[in-house]
């Protein structure tokens, strides 16, 4: 019997290849982004043009000059500082002044993924982490939503002081809010997307969707009420969070169980600040918190092994 001596070849592990790349799966990733992208552009004009420019100009620039310093090899062409840059500025309000995206854009790749070795070594989403440090630090602007030139509430802070609000408007996206949560078909659009192309699968965003409905049901003020749980679903940052950066890969689960464990975790955080923290939101929170518990999350839902022996 004749051997083929390609396939003897030794090397370390992981063994499973696949054909994507970094740069082909972010680029995917940006293709996924452009029908919320182009939606919050069209609905809060060229100003959200601008915000966006600068969010990726700054993550894109504070990259390259880290790596320009450290003498690091270039990563810029990744495309995942463009990823973070578009990600921060879909969860910022259009009427930010210029600087809010600017600081962070370098806050996103300079202390939440460079510092801690860059792409897949960050231990939470680069762009929620911005972002709540944007809240935190300047929440005057941050909290500050126009819509048609007139500042005014958002449909979630209506809804957590017993206001009526409108579902439909929520789901087409004709709301106040940040640029890019804001419609809930053009987030799914872009969530179908990177389902087909395999970037992404239903575990994490299903299982978060349904523990914090199940969490609304039993806690919430309205308890079943069909509205009142459609409008949490299409409010806010959940869809765009649950799609887009709960299933980030490197702050997320491995393991199958850990991915459903991690999505139950943060349906239960996300209901927990919306309906008994003082803010109407709680996504981006939720999201970064559950991030810290991902090491403990796949260490106890690692699969054994079989046979005699001692545990892992």
């Amino acid at each position: 019997m004749k051997y083929d001596k390609s396939l003897m070849n030794v090397s370390s592990s992981p063994h499973i290849r696949s054909k994507q790349t970094t740069s082909s799966i972010m680029f995917i990733v940006i293709l996924a982004l452009l029908p919320a992208t182009g939606f919050g552009i069209y609905q809060f004009g060229p100003k959200a043009a601008v915000i966006i420019a600068i969010s990726i100009a700054s993550c894109v620039l504070t990259e390259f000059v880290f790596n320009l310093i450290t003498k690091r090899k270039q990563s810029i062409s990744d495309f995942s500082a463009i990823v973070t840059g578009l990600l921060l500025a879909l969860n910022l309000p259009s009427n930010v002044p210029w600087w809010i995206p600017a600081v962070g854009g370098f806050f996103a790749i300079f202390v939440v993924k460079m510092l801690f070795g860059g792409l897949g070594q960050n231990f939470m989403n680069p762009a929620l982490g911005a972002r709540c440090f944007l809240l935190i630090s300047f929440t005057r602007y941050m909290t500050n939503f126009q819509f048609d030139g007139v500042s005014t509430a958002t449909p979630l802070s209506n809804l957590k002081y017993g206001v009526a609000v409108n579902t439909m408007d929520m789901i087409i996206g004709k709301v106040p809010g940040t640029i890019g949560e804001t419609s809930v078909i053009a987030i799914v659009a872009g969530a179908c997307i990177m389902i087909l192309f395999g970037i992404i699968d239903l575990k994490i965003p299903a299982t978060y969707l349904i523990s914090f409905t199940v969490f609304l049901g039993l806690f919430g003020s309205q308890g079943w009420n069909f509205d009142y749980i459609t409008a949490h679903l299409a409010g806010g940052g959940l869809m765009l969070g649950a799609f887009f950066m709960a299933t980030d890969y490197a702050t997320s689960p491995i393991t199958k169980a850990g991915k459903y464990l991690y999505g139950m975790v943060l349906g239960i955080f996300t209901g927990i600040f919306r309906l008994f923290g003082a803010s109407a939101e709680g996504v981006s929170y939720a999201i970064i918190l559950a991030n810290l518990l991902v090491p403990l999350i796949e260490k106890i839902t690692i699969p054994r092994c079989f046979g005699k022996g001692g545990e892992i």
